[in-house]
């Protein structure tokens, strides 16, 4: 009786179809804090990073570098020298190079952590432990405010807080008062478009592999597998980028 009844629980689950749920499980409370399975994720992506940062700056040879290091400082340079051009100076590219590599590094890290074995399969308390960290919108929103504040920073420090104001608030005519207003729209709007951009198109891959899983096994997750390795590192890559132009647009005066 027993052993009819864990293979009917078993058809009823495969009946039910893939489990997809928009809000993250929470595993546990740490002084009223919850602590979540992305939020899990994001701490062995953080110690992840560490580690690795720390083995590669160990092993650091000025005298003899190693092939290994020399890629690494020739991909640096290239990544600086496209800022420089950007930014249309080398301070600032050495001074936002830190930020944007950080941030590239750890979407990068947590869109690609959703393919490792146990991510989704090992539970606690009967919830996935893992998760992918972008499918939290606690997380894009929280890295689209980083960035919004480093935007609006950055154009505070280089104009000055009435002159970079000035390009959202301004009453010497109406049409400089209208233009201000959609400008101060579009710089808000950009904290929705950061953090839903990342969501949306993480959480549809993992949607779309978990279906495709439940439907298809044999033919289509590997494909998709890949697509979404693709579309990690792409989604990684405009975060940063999108960051670094929106620097550049903050420093510049409205009249320009």
């Amino acid at each position: 009786m027993t052993e009819e009844t864990s293979h009917t629980q078993e058809a009823a689950e495969h009946a039910a179809g893939p489990h997809i749920s928009l809000a993250p499980e929470q595993l546990g409370e740490f002084m009223g804090i919850p602590i979540t399975n992305t939020l899990i994720t994001s701490w062995v992506v953080m110690i992840f990073l560490i580690i690795v940062a720390y083995i590669i700056r160990r092993n650091l040879n000025p005298k003899h570098p190693t092939k290994g290091q020399n890629f690494i400082e020739m991909l640096f340079e290239y990544i600086i020298s496209f800022m420089e051009g950007v930014l249309e100076s080398r301070k600032l590219a050495m001074t936002y190079f830190p930020l944007l590599a950080t941030m590239f590094l750890f979407i990068w890290a947590s869109n690609w952590a959703e393919f490792l074995p146990g991510v989704g399969s090992i539970t606690y308390n009967g919830e996935a432990l893992f998760r992918s960290v972008n499918t939290d919108l606690n997380v894009t929103i929280a890295l689209a405010l980083i960035s919004f504040i480093v935007i609006e920073a950055s154009g505070v420090r280089a104009l000055g807080f009435f002159k970079y104001t000035s390009k959202f608030i301004n009453f010497s005519s109406p049409l400089k008062f209208f233009v201000g207003l959609i400008e101060l729209i579009s710089e808000l709007a950009r904290l929705i478009s950061f953090s839903f951009r990342l969501f949306g198109n993480i959480f549809a891959g993992e949607v779309l592999i978990a279906v495709t899983v439940f439907f298809l096994p044999l033919f289509m997750p590997v494909p998709l597998m890949m697509f979404e390795l693709f579309v990690g590192f792409i989604q990684a890559a405009v975060f940063a980028l999108l960051t670094l132009f929106f620097v550049k647009i903050a420093r510049v005066p409205a009249e320009h």
